[in-house]
């Protein structure tokens, strides 16, 4: 078993909490439980909350900077990766792949110099939008953006980051705001956290024509725990997160399943309690008829196809 979870919010937590670390701590991330479930990479976003933070941009840089700060504390087990190549050549040396994202494209200010800038801070996954309108679009958060698309600015963003290499992330993004990016973008993109809307009527998920649109192009949805995601209920269960992989299984193809666990920002239990757990997971598709060529799709195959279009 190999673990990519292409969604965290530990960045955040570590904020929170200064006397907290990345190598142990008591949240649901950290690099000893990554190890016991056997990670080749994680993506750590730089999480902007608007109605807490004013300023986007400083606010993504300084998470940045926590991680930079973690990373030169434990180059012994950990290592920041730019490109598919860096995460082979991270595994080869029995290090974890961590990749930098920003989740709210806010942060750019509706700027490419911003773009540029991030790039080079190692920044190669931004989540368009978060729960408020921005410079590129709109949220999936209220039912009155549902019909709303990318700016001028957001078509252009999407031109920009696949010549850049910048993976696109609709996770958050309106209804035609998914549209937009899967008639503009040439490379694949994806869902980094989200799940079925046919198996919970929630619009933080995607529904069946994005699900084979997000197929066609190549690119992935990471399942995400979030029990209100899952289904009607205080508790997100191994087997609501199997019903949701075995709907995108049926409509898009075992190509598209991956991981986005959103551990470290969900705020309501998960039957397995930290990414520690994820053999449970595992075995749990083993049980539900996966075969297991097909839990190592979901768990790291599919990602690392995505990466090498990508990256």
């Amino acid at each position: 078993m190999k673990v990519i979870d292409f969604h965290c919010d530990t960045l955040s937590k570590l904020a929170e909490d200064n006397s907290s670390e990345l190598r142990k701590n008591q949240f649901s991330v950290d690099i000893e439980k990554m190890e016991k479930s056997n990670y080749l990479a994680q993506f750590f976003a730089a999480f902007v909350d608007r109605s807490q933070h004013r300023d986007p941009y400083s606010r993504a840089l300084e998470l940045i900077e926590i991680f930079k700060r973690e990373e030169g504390k434990n180059k012994d087990k950990i290592r920041q990766a730019y490109s598919y190549e860096d995460l082979l050549a991270n595994e080869k040396e029995g290090k974890i792949s961590c990749f930098l994202s920003i989740e709210e494209g806010a942060a750019l200010k509706g700027s490419f110099d911003r773009l540029q800038e991030f790039y080079r801070q190692g920044v190669r996954l931004i989540t368009l939008t978060w729960n408020f309108p921005n410079e590129i679009g709109y949220p999936n958060a209220e039912n009155k953006y549902r019909g709303k698309g990318l700016t001028a600015f957001g078509f252009q963003l999407v031109e920009a980051m696949n010549k850049m290499g910048i993976i696109i992330d609709v996770s958050h993004l309106s209804d035609k705001g998914f549209w937009d990016v899967a008639s503009k973008s040439k490379s694949p993109f994806l869902a980094s956290h989200s799940n079925a809307r046919a198996i919970r009527n929630h619009s933080r998920n995607l529904t069946d024509e994005m699900i084979r649109a997000l197929a066609e192009k190549g690119g992935i949805i990471g399942v995400n725990y979030y029990s209100n995601f899952l289904a009607d209920k205080n508790i997100g269960t191994i087997q609501d997160i199997i019903t949701h992989m075995k709907h995108i299984r049926k409509i898009g193809g075992i190509g598209i399943l991956a991981l986005g666990s959103d551990f470290d920002g969900i705020s309501t239990p998960v039957e397995f309690e930290d990414c520690s757990q994820m053999d449970q997971l595992y075995y749990g598709l083993l049980k539900n008829g996966f075969s297991q060529d097909e839990a190592d799709k979901i768990f790291y195959y599919n990602g690392l196809r995505f990466l090498r279009d990508i990256l």
